[in-house]
């Protein structure tokens, strides 16, 4: 996002305050995080010098929300979220049981959050829609603009040297469990899995095609997705998993590699099936391997869904068309 607004021709002023920094595994994170939270809190807002035009609260800002709206001085202040607290933790992850005391203060924090801004930015136009529903707000409140992808790091040729390539935090979204069955399903297919977390427990019966890295640089990913065969997107059957488009297919189809991952709503807003990715239904593992033997037996299919992901990359998620977006977007508040 930062990339995409500089790019554009705006002038940002980023502050940041360090707390999940070396946290692998932030989904563990606990006492200590919140202590950190709360010291950077207590630094990042408490001398705003500049002058500035907006404040723009990004990914994972809900607990920044009040402090930035004493900090904007009564100018707009936009809030870019990725995800609710709330449909993360406890209806996508389940780490909170509905109801309980930890899954409502989450849902107060949220509510806060997307009322107290001037506009809420959402990834998808199926998140837009269930944050105005869930949230009582009316869809003016919302804007759309995709994530799309860091171009320093993700960016052509795509040169297949290796296997099948899925990175991830391993959460209940990416549907590890349906990439496993699959991949019993075509053992002569190589799959290469990078990333740890909550679900990592599955792959300590892994079959032989599944190679296991615990974690890839963030300035090493580009080069993995270039030299993969194919990359693996989210396969998960949750409601929200349907509402998203994942940062590892941005980044795949800017690198211009081809793509199987679920159709879902979300998905079909920048890709269709058999031209800019395979799509497959999700939490399916018997439509998955299928795809998998599609693309291992066929570098002609590969080849053109390669050429029709980067170009839909280009045409709707490329850091120029997203910095045209944001720009538009700031310049209609301020």
């Amino acid at each position: 996002m930062i990339s995409c607004l500089r790019g554009a021709g705006l002038d940002v002023i980023e502050r940041h305050e360090p707390v999940w920094e070396g946290e692998e595994h932030k989904w563990k994170a606990g006492i200590r995080a919140a202590l950190r939270l709360g010291a950077a809190e207590a630094k990042l807002f408490n001398r705003v010098d500049e002058d500035f035009d907006v404040v723009l609260v990004g990914y994972p800002g809900q607990f920044d929300l009040p402090a930035a709206r004493r900090v904007a001085r009564g100018r707009p202040l936009v809030f870019n979220p990725l995800v609710s607290l709330w449909d993360t933790w406890v209806a996508d992850r389940g780490r909170f049981a509905r109801g309980s005391v930890a899954a409502r203060t989450l849902a107060r924090i949220d509510g806060a959050a997307f009322r107290g801004a001037d506009r809420v930015v959402a990834d998808t136009h199926e998140h837009a829609a269930f944050f105005a529903q869930i949230f009582g707000l009316p869809s003016s409140h919302f804007a759309v603009c995709q994530v799309g992808a860091e171009e320093r790091v993700f960016h052509p040729p795509w040169e297949p040297t290796d296997d099948f390539l899925f990175v991830g935090k391993l959460i209940p979204l990416h549907g590890l469990d349906t990439i496993l069955a699959a991949a019993r399903l075509v053992p002569d297919i190589g799959i290469t899995v990078a990333g740890g977390g909550q679900l990592e427990s599955l792959l300590e019966t892994r079959p032989e095609n599944v190679h296991w890295i615990p974690w890839i640089d963030y300035d090493r990913l580009g080069d993995a997705y270039r030299r993969s065969r194919c990359a693996l997107g989210i396969f998960g059957m949750s409601a929200k998993a349907a509402r998203v488009i994942p940062n590892k297919v941005f980044q795949a189809i800017a690198c211009g590699t081809p793509v199987i991952t679920a159709d879902t709503p979300a998905a079909r807003e920048l890709l269709a099936d058999g031209e800019s990715a395979l799509l497959v239904p999700p939490g399916d593992p018997e439509a998955l391997a299928e795809a998998l033997r599609r693309a291992a037996g066929d570098q002609e299919l590969l080849a053109r869904v390669a050429d029709g992901g980067v170009r839909a990359y280009h045409e709707h998620a490329s850091e120029e068309v997203l910095g045209r977006r944001w720009r538009s977007l700031l310049e209609e508040l301020a």
